[in-house]
């Protein structure tokens, strides 16, 4: 079996592989690794038969709906899960064949209720069911600890104790262990009483994960994040760099319309000399007015370069063929000794 781990931080995917067959299924995968799958995929001769999620993520962006769109493979997930981009859905028991290889499914409710792990051979994908040196937290959407004390000491710690465990998520630099090494010296599978091990889940007062509002949106709602709609909008727009802009107002360029797309308050603190003034928010309703000659060249401001990239790209997308977006922002303006004005228009 090919066997390749890949790292986002403290999140673990993995790419397994059947070499007879040149097939492949992807476990876990996080967004920014996309590239790094692509990758592995043309260096192994692998083609993707299945990208899987083992839970609904609360703590980074799946991959799963992008790669199923760009290669055409199944999304997988249990049956529990809602998210609506999933094509196929798992019941305790099925099984995915990937060439030679059988992965069984085990519906291990506590983390979430759509938790699962894949069993192959001797290795265990336990997703945040059960990690090294712990388990997964269970004070998240639909995670219930009585749920998890079954999950782990009624299903998956029976299995073989020599079973690999290859967790979703790892902070500490562990990258291997069993399930007879857990059973030993994982701190929280001590607690082998029911109610003991549930009081200790229901009071670990964890703080919440980075970005869980919008993973949570983005996995469980099939939306997009704010970074891919900023890539998005980023390749559909030109840019201009702070000493080209710079040295086109001291050169008295007419041409030019600087748009300053922050709101008034930003605005009238300090803005770049001759910029207009209209607020991101109010851009639909008022560009025929105060745009219209779709002809123009147009350069969007914004205090981090983030905004006026997507107005940017909507003044494209709106027919005004000219329009770019600053490289940087009025911070960065500031930052580097560049004049500003203070008032209104």
């Amino acid at each position: 079996m090919i066997f390749e781990r890949v790292s986002t931080g403290g999140c673990q995917s993995y790419l397994l592989g059947c070499a007879n067959s040149c097939s492949a299924v992807l476990i876990d995968p996080a967004l920014p690794q996309l590239d790094r799958y692509l990758g592995l995929l043309a260096r192994e001769g692998l083609r993707l038969r299945y990208v899987v999620d083992t839970h609904t993520h609360a703590d980074h962006f799946s991959a799963s709906r992008e790669l199923k769109e760009r290669l055409g493979v199944p999304a997988v997930m249990h049956r529990n899960s809602v998210a609506p981009h999933v094509d196929m859905r798992l019941d305790d028991g099925d099984m995915l064949i990937v060439g030679d290889m059988r992965l069984h499914a085990i519906h291990t409710p506590g983390h979430t209720s759509d938790s699962m792990c894949l069993h192959v051979d001797n290795h265990l994908f336990t997703g945040d069911t059960l990690l090294i040196g712990g388990t997964g937290r269970t004070d998240l959407p639909t995670g219930d600890p009585e749920a998890l004390y079954d999950s782990l000491f009624n299903t998956i710690l029976k299995l073989d104790p020599a079973t690999e465990v290859h967790p979703a998520h790892d902070y500490k630099d562990k990258v291997s262990s069993t399930i007879g090494r857990e059973i030993a010296e994982n701190a929280r599978l001590q607690q082998r009483d029911r109610h003991a091990f549930v009081e200790m889940m229901e009071h670990l007062n964890l703080s919440a994960p980075d970005h869980m509002t919008e993973a949570l949106r983005t996995n469980m709602c099939g939306g997009r994040t704010v970074e891919q709609m900023l890539a998005e909008a980023a390749r559909k727009v030109p840019f201009m760099s702070l000493a080209e802009l710079h040295a086109r107002i001291g050169e008295g360029a007419g041409d030019l319309i600087v748009l300053d797309v922050r709101e008034r308050s930003a605005y009238d603190a300090g803005h770049i000399h001759g910029a207009r003034h209209l607020p991101r928010g109010q851009l639909e309703l008022r560009v025929n007015q105060e745009l219209p000659d779709p002809t123009q060249r147009i350069l969007a401001v914004c205090e981090f370069g983030k905004v006026s990239t997507l107005a940017a790209a909507t003044l494209r997308e709106l027919g005004f063929r000219r329009a770019t977006a600053l490289d940087g922002g009025m911070k960065l303006w500031r930052d580097n000794g560049y004049p500003v004005e203070q008032g209104g228009e």
